[in-house]
């Protein structure tokens, strides 16, 4: 069970567009664009795999290929040497977010012979930094990462990565920062005088900001928010709701009777792999819901 310990390493930033091979072919110099674009074609990038993967044997030509046995072992002393790198560098980054001297309890050694064998395929620098503060954040305040966290993780992309980070640009917090919510509208129950009028609906258009439903959907698939909205009890005019919105307190206060917000609320896999990501508010966003509630609303 993971417990409130926060881990105490700095949150990571990840932002930016995964670069496109199109991109990758632009940012390149004037002699990189003189060359054939073939070497960003689907051939050459399979083969390129195919050789640091180490399965490109059959490829050469029959009289320079190695017998099958030994392609095998080639390629499993290539696999677990790049295992082994890929671990090591998460050491060294995590060794980094254990700089302070306070005395924690024991990490747990099974926790971390699953850590090792979950993260020894992440080759990528920004996952890898990813995984170090999962570690050093488990070192320091064990009970702080679950394996089921864990095993959620490491079925995420790096595109997946980013969508999350700006679902948690856009969400907000309780003080005890158990609860990480994303709001989506807010509305009034509907009173004597407007039964069949139907209840005042302010929804927030999420898509504009990035967060479309097949987008929610995959953050749902990832076992990071629930896709059921979720609403609030009716409050009374002048009763507050605060929240912290990426380190900026947020305060929503009811014009009218019996207004409530809805919102989509993360799981408890994405409570705590938010604590990963770095406070970033997203202004627009805070005075889009401003002018949206208007009536219903005052948000500061």
């Amino acid at each position: 069970m993971a417990t409130d310990k926060t881990p105490p390493s700095p949150p990571v930033t990840i932002e930016g567009k995964v670069e496109t091979h199109g991109e990758l072919s632009r940012e390149s110099d004037n002699n990189n664009q003189a060359k054939s674009s073939s070497q960003f074609s689907p051939n050459m990038q399979l083969l390129t795999l195919a050789k640091k993967f180490a399965i490109d044997g059959s490829l050469l030509p029959s009289d320079k290929q190695m017998p099958l046995e030994e392609r095998y072992r080639k390629r499993a002393r290539v696999d677990d040497l790049r295992k082994q790198q890929n671990l090591e560098a998460i050491i060294q980054r995590a060794m980094q977010y254990c700089a302070s001297d306070e005395i924690s309890d024991r990490a747990d050694a099974d926790w971390f012979a699953n850590f090792l064998e979950l993260a020894e395929n992440v080759g990528n620098k920004t996952m890898q930094d990813l995984w170090a503060k999962i570690l050093a954040g488990e070192v320091c305040a064990p009970a702080s990462f679950s394996i089921k966290s864990l095993k959620a993780f490491r079925t995420m992309s790096i595109h997946e990565a980013k969508l999350f980070a700006k679902a948690c640009s856009l969400a907000v917090k309780d003080s005890s920062r158990k609860n990480y919510r994303i709001i989506s509208s807010a509305s009034q129950t509907p009173g004597l005088f407007h039964l069949f009028s139907g209840k005042p609906f302010h929804p927030l258009n999420l898509a504009s900001f990035g967060l479309s439903y097949a987008e929610l959907m995959t953050l749902a698939d990832n076992h990071l928010i629930f896709l059921q909205e979720t609403e609030t009890t009716p409050y009374k005019r002048g009763e507050e709701l605060k929240f912290d919105y990426n380190g900026q307190p947020l305060t929503l206060t009811a014009q009218k009777n019996n207004c409530l917000i809805s919102f989509y609320k993360f799981t408890p896999v994405g409570v705590e792999l938010a604590r990963l990501i770095a406070d970033k508010p997203d202004d627009k966003f805070a005075k889009y819901m401003t002018k949206e509630f208007s009536g219903l609303f005052t948000v500061n």
